[in-house]
């Protein structure tokens, strides 16, 4: 029936480019032809979806060993079936794929070729669906240089010769309908290079779910119609994202927050972490959780930073509906997520996306520019408008699908600069002959221009260490276009001043003084974050000088500093309690230590020092401002004092926070103010409710005619040893 020797021998051989013009239902010299190919079978019938009745027999193609064809005489029109299959004893009835139509349209295959498919996991990937009446699952994967690309799991016993998509077009996009497969099933992709050479099996680059590591298949995951129920906070977040509000991050690992010892020391699942992760965060104070990576990861030690499934929440913690409920709880909770997003490169895991049709796809071909030293990961080319797409989209799934609230980009350096971690020799200039990566930063400027422009209330956060000028700049006025930026110069500067014994701080008096120089290029978030607590840095207790009690009221002096300074705040879990040892991802928090007072101690006050932050206006309204910000005393080494005023908007009143980094009292000590009135002591890093000896100034101060600090009003007060005070202005 017009069958040549040719297609069959491809057909068995899984090498046929289009085994859809071969197998299925075919009208062939005016008669409907039914082909199927199954490995082993004995015997094959088509036979009436709901009645089970046959319609015809397929008989076997000689010296094509799972091959059978039939011919349906007395049919006119083309019909539904299903294929009643016998092998080695065994039968089964089961849909033929093969007799199924395309699922993309021509827009989806337009849009992808462009490189503009801001919705590219509507079209790509597994998705649950009914298609021509029938419930199953639609795959498709981008795989332009594959000589063939088919679907392999269970239902098939792996064998790649039995699900081959069908290639659409010139996009270089591979699809199949496959009935009977739903939620939950496991799957790869089987890929034949353009030489016919049989690649790894492949995970999905855009699926919804994937086994538990160190298995490394995809999952099918039925991401639709999830019930949100956080409204409220979807309307009011935006309001809550200006640089003029209070924004203060909890950072955490999830795998390591806490973890259930009774139970093999497994760390919580995303819905206990939806009861009491963001029960704590909210008693604490602060209005952020930042995930470090959740996007799906092989290697627990990469702690996330090493994605390979981008749209697959980890199964480490549930399931994507169980992720859905844990931003749910927090939305409820007056709590937003953010996460940490990894587009600046990915691993070379074989089921992963580098060479993932046998070419350099994702990846560039060149070790100069695909390959990163740091990490021994390969590097997105964000100058292939296929692969930008990707990652923009990606993107667009988290705040859209997952409802989260904002991205935090990892390693932008990395990606700004063609040098970085390199040697001369090791890296190819741009096109320019400079040293910036072009197309990453058009990259990154068209990413927060979508986000923004298509979510509304989202925020993007830059992990970026380098002066790269208008990193938190509007992109039409060239800036990169992020909401806010870390502040690693601040953070790098004040940690190793604390570090300093006291005696030497006057030394290094600069070092807390010199962020003021730029603080107000940027919209800043201050970060303590995990990376200060990792590969032999000790916890941030272990970096203060002393012993005992000194370390505490160092660290407590510190954090006073922090939220006393211009600029958003961020902290690694653990830090809150003033964790002794260095961040382990394997193990929990040390929760015990909140038996001990000074840890106790330490963890109330981060709770005050975010109500302080919240309650008053002065502390953040104008954090990118410089007017709202005056110095009083910023040159006063040999004592090792810092003293500055904040000031908020339409007469709120202002605050003067007060440092001592030395272990000496300065009793009576006389600082210079801004306006006359009484000022209120509103916190003292050294209270007793912290773990200090409590002294301090019976609650505050009258401002007295005396100039002082170059200013004609003054007060008297007592400033403890390493400690941190806050007044308020009541006005007469």
């Amino acid at each position: 029936m017009g069958l040549a020797a040719e297609d069959v021998d491809a057909i068995v051989a899984g090498r046929h480019a289009d085994p859809f013009a071969v197998l299925g239902l075919h009208q062939v010299a005016g008669k409907w032809v039914v082909r199927a190919f199954v490995p082993g079978a004995e015997s094959i019938e088509a036979v009436d979806p709901k009645t089970g009745r046959r319609i015809l027999a397929l008989g076997p193609v000689a010296g094509a060993a799972g091959f059978f064809e039939g011919t349906a005489s007395r049919r006119k029109t083309r019909f539904a079936y299903h294929l009643s299959i016998t092998r080695a004893g065994h039968h089964w009835v089961a849909d033929d794929p093969y007799r199924f139509g395309p699922v993309m349209g021509d827009w989806d295959e337009y849009l992808i070729g462009e490189g503009t498919h801001r919705q590219l996991w509507r079209v790509l990937g597994a998705h649950v669906m009914t298609h021509e009446g029938v419930a199953g699952t639609h795959f498709a994967v981008w795989a332009p240089n594959a000589a063939r690309v088919s679907v392999v799991g269970d239902f098939n016993t792996w064998d790649g010769r039995r699900h081959i998509l069908r290639r659409r077009g010139q996009t270089g996009v591979w699809e199949t309908f496959i009935p009977g497969i739903g939620d939950g099933d496991v799957y790869k992709f089987e890929v034949l290079d353009r030489d016919g050479h049989l690649l790894p099996q492949k995970a999905d680059p855009v699926g919804f779910g994937a086994e538990h590591p160190p298995r490394t298949g995809s999952v099918v995951r039925d991401i639709r119609d999830h019930a949100w129920g956080d409204e409220g906070w979807m309307g009011r977040r935006a309001a809550l994202h200006r640089v003029d509000q209070p924004i203060s991050i909890y950072e955490v690992h999830l795998g390591s927050w806490r973890r259930v010892p009774e139970e093999g020391n497994r760390p919580l699942s995303y819905l206990e972490h939806a009861e009491q992760l963001v029960a704590y965060v909210k008693d604490m104070g602060f209005t952020h959780i930042e995930l470090m990576p959740i996007s799906e990861f092989p290697f627990d030690g990469s702690w996330g930073y090493q994605p390979v499934g981008l749209f697959a929440p980890t199964i480490r913690h549930g399931t994507p509906a169980e992720f859905r409920a844990f931003i749910d709880a927090a939305h409820n909770a007056d709590l937003g997520v953010i996460l940490d997003w990894v587009p600046g490169h990915f691993p070379e895991d074989p089921h992963g996306l580098a060479k993932f049709d046998g070419t350099a796809l994702y990846e560039h071909a060149d070790p100069k520019e695909g390959f990163h030293p740091d990490w021994n990961t390969m590097v997105f080319n964000y100058g292939r408008a296929e692969v930008s797409n990707y990652l923009i989209a990606n993107a667009l799934y988290w705040l859209q699908e997952h409802h989260v609230d904002g991205l935090r980009v990892d390693a932008v350096a990395s990606m700004l600069y063609r040098d970085y971690s390199r040697k001369e020799g090791e890296w190819i200039p741009n096109k320019d002959g400079g040293r910036e990566n072009l197309e990453a930063i058009a990259f990154l400027q068209n990413m927060n221009t979508t986000t923004y422009g298509e979510v509304e209330g989202i925020m993007t956060v830059a992990e970026e260490s380098t002066a790269f000028p208008g990193v938190s700049a509007p992109t039409d006025a060239g800036g990169l276009g992020f909401g806010f930026k870390w502040n690693m110069g601040w953070m790098n500067d004040t940690l190793s001043y604390m570090s300093e014994d006291p005696i030497h701080r006057k030394y290094h008096h600069s070092k807390m003084t010199f962020g003021l120089h730029y603080a107000f290029s940027e919209n800043f978030i201050l970060p303590l974050s995990h990376d200060e607590v990792v590969h032999g840095k000790g916890s941030l207790l272990d970096k203060m000088p002393g012993r005992g009690g000194d370390k505490f009221a160092n660290l407590r002096a510190y954090y006073g500093f922090m939220w006393g300074h211009p600029g958003k705040k961020l902290l690694f879990m653990g830090s809150e309690f003033a964790q002794g040892a260095e961040w382990n991802h394997d193990s929990s928090l040390d929760w015990h230590l909140l038996d001990i007072d000074l840890h106790k101690g330490m963890q109330v006050l981060i709770r005050d020092l975010n109500r302080l932050y919240r309650d008053h206006p002065a502390l953040y309204t104008r954090d990118t401002k410089p007017d709202g910000f005056e110095w009083i005393e910023e040159n006063n080494g040999d004592e090792s004092v810092f003293a500055w005023v904040r000031r908020g908007m339409d007469g709120a009143a202002p605050v003067l926070v007060l440092s001592n980094f030395t272990p000496v009292e300065r009793a009576e000590r006389r600082i210079g103010v801004p306006e006359q009135g009484r000022w209120v002591e509103r916190l003292n890093t050294n209270s007793e409710f912290y773990g200090g000896d409590g002294r301090g100034n019976f609650g505050g101060v009258q401002s007295e005619d005396v100039a002082a600090s170059g200013r004609a009003q003054s007060i008297k007060i007592t400033l403890p040893p390493l400690t941190t005070l806050f007044f308020e202005l009541e006005r007469d």
